[in-house]
């Protein structure tokens, strides 16, 4: 499972979270379950930046269940009061099944019609393990059987969100033996982001990580060993995306 701590800019803000593996049923569909729960005093807040992964988000709340597209730019979700989620990153397998067009949801949501699903998840919680599995049946039932060209879609995902020696298309039309242009059919049915734009979320998930956990590292260093140009390279996609250097975010930690 890759570190689901990689997109997190801030992780001593996190509220109570707890992470789940997919069961093996659900191996091809999730990545990892995700569940916050959270009760702050009246006019706390609590404000999580996080550049996401390249993926969509399938979440249960007490007033809903929404279905939430793969994101271009960095984020901010502010909890309030108290609450909870039930939630799952999606493989691109799942969510090729669940919407037909997930380019169209890139920084989008839509709300899911799907009431027995939210109230036996509410009747469920705050048992975690309960609510996964509810969550985890209803999944595999609503994909059905997983294509080869599903599996496909997983495959590359996966290679281009945890090979750090993955820096170009071809790198990984090569490594799957399928053509670039496959490739890049396939990310906009399945994922709804470019191979290029998936590269570079890694890239920069990888550089966030090693400026916040690595204080003693030179931002050239980390440059080079991501593959990045220099460190001017590193630092305009840092702005371009989150709207802060490298220097300033470590600063700030």
């Amino acid at each position: 499972m890759t570190d689901p701590n990689r997109g997190v800019l801030y992780p001593d803000r996190l509220p109570h979270f707890t992470r789940l593996p997919p069961g093996e049923a659900a191996s091809d569909l999730v990545e990892w379950y995700w569940i916050p729960q959270w009760d702050l005093p009246e006019g706390v807040e609590s404000r999580q930046a996080v550049l996401s992964y390249p993926a969509a988000n399938l979440a249960v709340e007490p007033d809903g269940v929404t279905l939430w597209g793969v994101t271009t730019r960095a984020g901010e979700r502010v909890l309030r009061g108290s609450g909870w989620a039930v939630g799952a990153l999606l493989r691109p397998a799942a969510l090729a099944q669940l919407t037909a067009a997930p380019a169209s949801l890139a920084d989008q949501h839509i709300v899911l019609d799907e009431p027995a699903l939210q109230s036996a998840v509410v009747a469920a919680m705050p048992d975690v393990q309960a609510a996964v599995a509810i969550v985890e049946a209803w999944l595999v039932a609503r994909v059905g059987v997983v294509t080869p060209e599903a599996r496909l879609a997983n495959a590359m995902a996966e290679l281009l969100m945890t090979d750090p020696t993955t820096l170009r298309l071809d790198d990984a039309a090569e490594r799957l033996r399928v053509s670039a242009r496959t490739l890049q059919r396939l990310a906009h049915r399945t994922v709804g982001l470019s191979p290029a734009a998936m590269i570079r979320r890694r890239r920069l998930q990888e550089a966030a990580q090693r400026v916040r956990d690595d204080p003693s590292a030179s931002l050239a260093a980390i440059a080079a060993d991501l593959g990045y140009a220099d460190q001017a390279h590193l630092a305009n996609d840092f702005r371009r995306m989150l709207g802060f250097t490298p220097s300033d975010y470590r600063g700030e930690r």
